[in-house]
């Protein structure tokens, strides 16, 4: 009895020692993830802001796209033979049958596909007429959108409390726009003209299908037993195709006389390498994190983009711009809290 005792104490230490060793694991890896996800949504925007204003051979922003998106799809392909265990045979084959079997199923992609490619457009033409602090509080304003199609589209409530944020939200980057057209003070070394109401514009359109095409995708994943690697494999052949459409329809004369990759450089590059594996990271954060903390994670980018906006592009904050982004951070806070039952409201099945 002594050793039966003796064997089942050893037993459960050691599943305490393996539960402790994987809690710290997570524990670790929620904030490296989240780490890392403040640095991403920061880095991408002033990076692609000053390469966009910088002196110098100018690249086109719709090849971007494409090798954006090419890299991706690399990458959840390798992803795939890597959970085929390198059998190159077992991962053709199960591609073959996932998406060339499945056409319908496989097509179902194309639609959200052609709106990531041109959101993607789009967040280009913003950060290439809106100062990088700007651009970055009134892109929250894709919480709104993403929010209203997962009502419309999934049947999904909201409480008052989230109703309230949004309010919030849009309130705060309505005062941000308001001091940016009386005063754009983000001076940028740069002959490229710029143009505020457009880079606002093609933002609002951005955050539209952002939502749109977000909830859509989600719709898909979870109606399907596909994997995130597979639908965003099938993301990725059709945004290639967009992609290279895009190319031929708005720079095609130019790619064709200059080259593809004409403008690129190791910052080009590094560019289309963060917003790759962007999406990658939330996945990951979402994982080892919760919403709350990635609603901070959000909040702190604009905090960092706005200070290295300072000293990058000589960005002016004023007191509006310091409550508008105060109003923002805010409300992704507050639409990240956890919702009481008895707040639930519009929106509920």
């Amino acid at each position: 009895m002594d050793d039966k005792k003796s064997a089942v104490t050893e037993v459960q230490i050691e599943d305490k020692s393996v539960n402790k060793m994987n809690a710290n694991y997570g524990s670790k890896m929620k904030y490296i993830s989240l780490i890392c996800l403040i640095i991403q949504n920061a880095t991408l925007i002033l990076t692609m802001r000053y390469a966009r204003t910088r002196e110098g051979n100018r690249f086109f922003a719709t090849t971007a796209v494409v090798a954006s998106e090419t890299l991706k799809l690399i990458t959840c392909l390798l992803i795939i033979l890597f959970q085929c265990k390198g059998n190159v045979v077992t991962w053709a084959g199960f591609l073959y049958e996932s998406i060339i079997k499945q056409p319908g199923d496989t097509l179902k992609l194309a639609i959200p596909s052609l709106i990531y490619m041109i959101q993607n457009n789009l967040l280009y033409v913003a950060v290439s007429n809106l100062p990088a602090a700007v651009f970055q509080v009134t892109y929250q304003l894709k919480i709104i959108t993403t929010a209203l199609f997962s009502v419309g589209m999934l049947g999904k409530s909201l409480s008052r409390l989230q109703w309230v944020s949004m309010v919030i939200l849009f309130t705060g980057v309505a005062i941000v726009q308001v001091q940016t057209q009386a005063s754009n003070k983000e001076t940028v070394s740069t002959s490229i003209e710029q143009n505020a109401a457009m880079g606002l514009v093609a933002v609002v359109v951005s955050c539209v299908s952002s939502g749109f095409a977000g909830v859509y995708f989600e719709k898909i994943l979870k109606g399907s037993k596909g994997s995130v690697w597979l639908r965003n494999i099938q993301l990725g052949m059709f945004g290639v195709l967009s992609g290279l459409f895009g190319v031929w329809s708005k720079d095609g004369s130019d790619v064709f006389a200059k080259g593809f990759f004409y403008g690129y450089d190791p910052l080009v590059w590094v560019i289309i390498c963060n917003q790759a594996f962007g999406g990658l990271l939330v996945a990951v954060v979402i994982k080892y994190a919760d919403n709350i903390l990635k609603g901070f994670a959000t909040s702190v980018s604009i905090i960092v983009s706005t200070v290295a906006a300072v000293f990058l592009f000589h960005f002016h904050v004023t007191l509006l711009f310091v409550i508008g982004a105060a109003l923002v951070i805010s409300a992704v806070y507050i639409y990240s809290l956890p919702k009481r039952k008895e707040n639930v409201v519009i929106g509920a099945k």
